[in-house]
């Protein structure tokens, strides 16, 4: 036996079912089996060194049980997402290939081309560097795709986006620095992640806009470039001396990481002076002090979201009983596409901006 290849048919023998047993708990098929006889063929296929030949299956059932997803890079929240959406496409039978871009378009489309070629069942993008006329040609064979933080993409590209609500965590991010005594409110944007950064935006200017008359003397948005020039901080000193406190909306958790550090070489008071938030709450916010007030992702109602969205199209009712939708929340924006899925934002209150805070309130 050791001279050729292992069979189903070994299989079966091995684990005392039929070809048909076998080729159903190796295909994942949705026939209802014994755990026991799931068991026995699983236990007998390892003992034997089966290896399923996966481009015959495919081909034979016209089904590859791969789905792919394209990031813009591997780090900070775009890492954390990839490993929740691998557990949970792993848990509804499903294998993820994970590629990343770095923002450029060329590698995207090539990216693409190869998870196209490999026949995937359905792919995940955050956004796309290339416009939705190129991405139509992509996906006009058939294949579905389900975005996430992408705004405005037509219906015939995508079969849905779900998106973090950043305008309405920016928004509330705003009244919060209001609330906490700010005069002069300054977002630090980031120019190279436009939707992202446009969404941001739209909150600041509409948490501005909510405010009470007088509640803000003085607003403004930053280039996140100025980071590392002095005449960004002497302003900020400068707006502290005309208005007496000023809060500040970081693009994201690293750069207003950086702004404290920043802001207290220079012996500006956190938060007495300047109060600073984030956004994803990642972890070395809570550790850094004062620690940082931050907007926190709800990673796993995102993930979920995007799959439930892209198996049910697949038709994977079944599957998808492994990953619950029970107790996630999402919901759909009162403007804007009726394809788009807004998942909820939370500030998490740290010592940035209130002296006694009280988390997540």
């Amino acid at each position: 036996m050791k001279n050729r290849q292992i069979t189903i048919i070994d299989v079966a023998k091995s684990a005392g079912v039929s070809i048909a047993t076998v080729s159903n708990v190796l295909n994942r098929r949705n026939v209802p089996l014994s755990h026991e006889t799931i068991r026995k063929v699983e236990d007998a296929a390892q003992a034997l060194g089966y290896r399923r030949n996966v481009m015959a299956a495919s081909l034979s059932r016209k089904k590859t049980f791969e789905l792919g997803l394209i990031l813009p890079s591997f780090g900070g929240y775009f890492a954390d997402f990839a490993h929740v959406m691998q557990d949970a496409v792993h848990r509804c039978g499903y294998h993820l290939s994970v590629y990343s871009s770095y923002n450029n378009p060329e590698l995207e489309k090539r990216h693409l081309e190869t998870l196209l070629q490999r026949r995937v069942d359905g792919l995940f993008c955050h956004g796309l560097a290339m416009p939705p006329e190129l991405a139509r040609k992509f996906v006009g064979e058939g294949t579905p795709m389900v975005l996430f933080n992408a705004w405005n993409w037509p219906e015939d590209v995508t079969l849905g986006a779900v998106n973090l609500d950043f305008a309405g965590g920016a928004a509330e991010a705003v009244e919060h620095l209001a609330a906490q005594g700010c005069q002069a409110l300054v977002y630090i944007s980031k120019q190279r992640a436009r939707a992202t950064d446009h969404q941001r935006q739209l909150g600041f200017l509409k948490g501005i806009g909510g405010l009470a008359a007088g509640a803000c003397k003085h607003h403004e948005i930053i280039p996140s470039v100025t980071l590392g020039e002095e005449g960004l901080y002497q302003t900020l000193v400068e707006h502290v001396q005309k208005y007496g406190s000023v809060g500040l909306l970081a693009f994201d958790d690293y750069d207003a990481l950086i702004m404290l550090s920043r802001l207290r070489e220079r012996g500006v008071k956190v938060p007495e002076q300047i109060k600073i938030v984030g956004i994803n709450d990642q972890m070395f916010v809570s550790y850094c002090w004062p620690p940082i007030t931050s907007l926190a992702i709800d990673l796993e109602n995102q993930v979920f979201h995007a799959v439930h969205l892209l198996l049910s199209h697949l038709g994977e009712a079944a599957a998808l009983e492994a990953i619950p939708l029970q107790g996630h929340k999402a919901v759909r924006p009162e403007e804007g596409p009726a394809h788009e899925i807004h998942i909820p934002m939370k500030l998490m209150r740290r010592m940035s901006t209130d002296a006694s805070p009280c988390i997540g309130g």
